[in-house]
């Protein structure tokens, strides 16, 4: 059996690549693409919009199956979702200085980071 720390890094690096393939990439034959157009607006939708909210969705089932208590994987669930959205931050560095905070319309108890695109 693999040691916890390895499956850890393992789960994490999971948990940044299918985020970062949902969030940000078109995918093989645009599906990720077609798949973010065709949910639009609705609450799927604006989830793939947002990098840091879907990797908390992403993390959740790989967390269950690293802990043996609901304790341990609520810490499992963060930590990997945490860790994705440093992977993230680290990953567009050059984009971090143009990030600020919006405020998603309608959305009155989130607030998401966003990178202005040129």
């Amino acid at each position: 059996m693999m040691h916890p720390i390895w499956l850890f890094v393992l789960g994490s690096l999971a948990v940044w690549r299918i985020t970062h393939l949902l969030a940000e990439e078109d995918g093989p034959w645009d599906l990720m693409a077609r798949l973010r157009n065709r949910l639009g607006q609705s609450v799927a939708g604006r989830l793939l919009d947002c990098f840091y909210c879907l990797s908390l969705w992403v993390a959740l089932l790989p967390a269950i199956g690293l802990g043996g208590s609901w304790r341990v994987a609520c810490l499992y669930w963060f930590s990997l979702s945490a860790v994705a959205c440093l992977l993230q931050r680290f990953s567009s560095a050059p984009q971090a200085a143009m990030s600020t905070i919006q405020f998603l319309e309608g959305e009155a108890s989130c607030a998401a980071i966003k990178s202005e695109r040129r």
